[in-house]
């Protein structure tokens, strides 16, 4: 993928180079491919960050499957610290050079997060590529980016991501005396491409401020409306259930992050109205900063809604902490403390029920459903109206009779349950969604809460 500018060729390759050359440009379809290429996987639990589930290598494996990689073997290792040179130890190196060599692997992809000179380490004694986790969900993201928003936010966490990396490209050129071991042709290209690399950085930052304002705005037009949004684990099924309760007929695929963009459609609830129902991108435990930090404006339908729908796989051992995992990204978009409703799906899959029912105890504010073969989604609206329910006052709003502005509205956007015509104007009692009441307001208008 080509993330830097287009007149200058070195750049261009120092981009496939940050991004390990997994991503590359069809043009002939104008869409990013894929090369399948053998991966060795590696896991390494540290006291900080244990393993999740019975098989430490489940999740990683469905990353690297995503990406386009066959998988071919792996290993795991305890340790109590990272070592400081190849992040495992000594014993573990010699055999993942033996089974990377064995299985005749491409790639070998750890499960954790490198620093520059591990990677260089590991890729001299395996000599074999090396990417780390969130190089790995980088570039997932880049093979999923289809719109042109998606594409900018992906490029630039990766060179965000790419940035303080640089220095470790340039390490093969060699270097004239002068300063301590500072100067010489590497870091004279090295400071060449940094500029280049924050020149791009500086001008994505200021294309996606403006992307973000044009969202805000949008988001804005549709504060009158209720909004709802769909939250959750990669591949909970939000898709699914999307298709189930509004009939759109979105995109599904059963594989990790299977769309980067945010759909909004209307879901008509039953005794209640139009909803406007939004399917976000999923989230993922160890999410790379950079990226939520870039797909801020394509969370902003989540960071203004209504309510939120936190999506969970319940036929997934790993639930409750997948649950952790997405409360803590919601907690960095600042949508932490917002009216949320756990929603319990994929039951049709659950083996045993008393996993749902140990789930459903620990999290009340919860509804079990199969967005698959609709199980439950009338509970699932009956909750969602009554949570939506709890914003509204119930109200009695004295105007003139003349007053047709504020009579209008309040027949668009208000429950009316009684109307008085009397000799000074009209007195509506309704109920009104309290975000709204700001829109009545007037020196004739007079507005008292009630019971």
């Amino acid at each position: 993928m080509e993330l830097y500018l287009t007149h200058h060729s070195g750049i261009r390759n120092l981009a496939k180079e940050a991004v390990k050359q997994l991503v590359s440009l069809d043009t002939t379809r104008d869409e990013l491919t894929v090369h399948l290429e053998r991966a060795f996987l590696v896991s390494v639990a540290l006291p900080e960050r244990p393993w999740v589930g019975s098989d430490p290598l489940e999740e990683l494996r469905g990353l690297a499957t995503t990406a386009g990689a066959t998988v071919v073997g792996g290993l795991c290792q305890r340790r109590l610290k990272v070592n400081p040179k190849s992040y495992i130890g000594k014993g573990k190196l010699e055999e993942l050079q033996a089974q990377a060599e064995a299985n005749d692997a491409e790639v070998v992809i750890f499960d954790n997060d490198l620093s520059p000179g591990q990677i260089r380490n590991l890729e001299k004694a395996t000599k074999v590529k090396v990417l780390d986790r969130s190089e790995l969900i980088l570039d997932i993201f880049a093979t999923r980016a289809r719109s042109m928003e998606a594409r900018l936010q992906v490029e630039l966490a990766q060179l965000e991501y790419a940035l303080p990396r640089l220095r470790q490209m340039w390490t093969h050129l060699g270097r004239a005396a002068g300063g301590i071991g500072t100067r010489g042709p590497g870091e004279t290209q090295l400071e060449e491409d940094r500029r280049l690399v924050d020149a791009r950085i500086r001008d994505l930052k200021t294309r996606l401020v403006e992307v973000q304002a044009r969202k805000e705005r949008e988001v804005r037009s549709r504060r009158e409306e209720h909004t709802v949004s769909l939250v959750g684990y990669t591949n909970a099924g939000k898709s699914t259930l999307m298709n189930a309760l509004t009939g759109a007929g979105v995109y599904v695929e059963d594989k990790l992050f299977s769309t980067l963009d945010t759909r909004t459609r209307k879901w008509h609830i039953k005794d209640w109205g139009r909803v406007l129902l939004s399917d976000t991108v999923g989230f993922i435990r160890d999410l790379p900063h950079h990226l939520v930090a870039s797909f801020k404006a394509t969370l902003e339908e989540a960071r203004q809604a209504r309510l939120l729908l936190h999506v969970v796989d319940a036929s997934n051992e790993q639930a409750e902490d997948q649950i952790k995992s997405v409360n803590a990204v919601l907690k960095e978009l600042g949508c932490g403390d917002k009216s949320t409703l756990l929603v319990l799906n994929k039951v049709d899959r659950v083996s045993e029920p008393s996993f749902v029912q140990v789930l459903q105890s620990k999290h009340p504010r919860s509804v079990a459903v199969s967005g698959a073969t609709r199980v439950g989604l009338v509970e699932l609206q009956e909750a969602v109206m009554e949570m939506l329910s709890a914003d509204f006052a119930n109200a009695l709003i004295e105007t003139d009779a003349g007053n047709g502005k504020v009579l209008s509205y309040l027949a668009a956007h208000a429950e009316i349950y009684r109307q008085e015509f009397r000799d000074n104007g009209v007195a509506v009692y309704c109920y009104l969604p309290r975000q709204l009441l700001h829109h009545i307001q007037g020196p004739t208008v007079n507005v008292r809460f009630l019971p």
